[in-house]
């Protein structure tokens, strides 16, 4: 019912910034919370920001501060605006859309930080 897919993803250097863009496909008119997850080689993925239908945010203490969660509703699209970056922040990043009933995720793009 919904295909989600990322970009804006690629390599830039420690305390660099970068904004990743999700694009929904299809109607989003049930989606109750959207989020931004990443997951490292060898890592769990991981629950970045959060974002509620009246726009609620929450972030993971690592990014707190650093990363902005946003949306455009009338382009069905989902932000994460990223600033101060580190190799920590190195991971696929992707996106999820939520419903009551329903469970959706992108393929992801892929974030590389390092000089």
């Amino acid at each position: 019912q919904l295909e989600l897919v990322e970009s804006g993803g690629g390599l830039v250097q420690p305390g660099g910034s970068l904004t990743l863009s999700c694009v929904a496909s299809g109607s989003t008119r049930s989606i109750n919370v959207i989020g931004w997850y990443r997951q490292a080689p060898g890592k769990e993925r991981e629950k970045v920001a959060g974002i509620s239908s009246i726009g609620s945010t929450n972030y993971a203490d690592s990014v707190k501060g650093r990363f902005t969660i946003s949306r455009d509703n009338a382009k069905n699209t989902v932000y994460l605006q990223m600033n101060s970056l580190k190799p920590e922040d190195t991971a696929v990043y992707y996106c999820n859309m939520r419903s009551v009933l329903n469970n959706y995720w992108g393929q992801g793009t892929q974030v590389t930080v390092s000089s």
